[in-house]
């Protein structure tokens, strides 16, 4: 019953990410100040240097952690799907996923690597919205890195078993969202 409650407050609150209004302290700030905040690290993810790339990229995983359990939509034709997943690692520079390749989600992916994640905090008030493009890594030692900060996968996945596959994003943007500030933006 719990899942079905966060699953519902999940689809309640992407909703209303568009919907944010400023918090009472953001009404007192100049217009100016407020736009600056709220477009900071909006830069096109190919404009942007790779130290501030990495950082956003570090602020989404530590998100995606803090958070446990994350969503990610994917499309099977015209049909949207929605899964939980709860692990995500920055190797090599690159923020991953990991899934199944027996799975349907992994088949989705795979045909169409755009996707979108979202991610609640306990509170229920704030979350963030994560969108780009899945890429499949083939690479073994990346599995294998996977799997060594991960150790209870390691019961159902091996590096070289044909089925793991860990998707790394590109061209990422996360959106981060709340009742109470408004929404900011950053791209990796």
């Amino acid at each position: 019953m719990k899942k079905i409650i966060f699953a519902f407050a999940v689809l309640l609150s992407m909703t209303a990410c568009t919907q944010n209004k400023p918090s009472q302290a953001t009404e007192n700030k100049t217009d100016a100040a407020v736009q600056a905040e709220t477009t900071a690290g909006t830069e096109a993810p190919d404009s942007i240097d790779p130290q501030t790339k990495l950082q956003n990229m570090q602020e989404v995983q530590a998100y995606l952690k803090e958070c446990g359990t994350f969503f990610i939509a994917t499309v099977d034709g015209d049909q949207p799907h929605v899964r939980a997943f709860g692990v995500s690692e920055i190797i090599n520079d690159r923020l991953y996923i990991m899934t199944g390749k027996v799975k349907d989600v992994y088949k989705q992916m795979a045909a169409n690597g755009k996707f979108e994640i979202c991610a609640l905090k306990a509170s229920g008030s704030e979350w963030m919205r994560v969108t780009g493009t899945l890429v499949n890594d083939e690479t073994l030692a990346v599995k294998e890195e996977f799997l060594n900060r991960n150790e209870g996968l390691k019961s159902m996945y091996k590096a070289d078993d044909g089925n793991m596959a860990v998707l790394y994003i590109t061209n990422g943007t996360a959106r981060f969202c709340s009742f109470a500030e408004p929404e900011r933006t950053v791209h990796f």
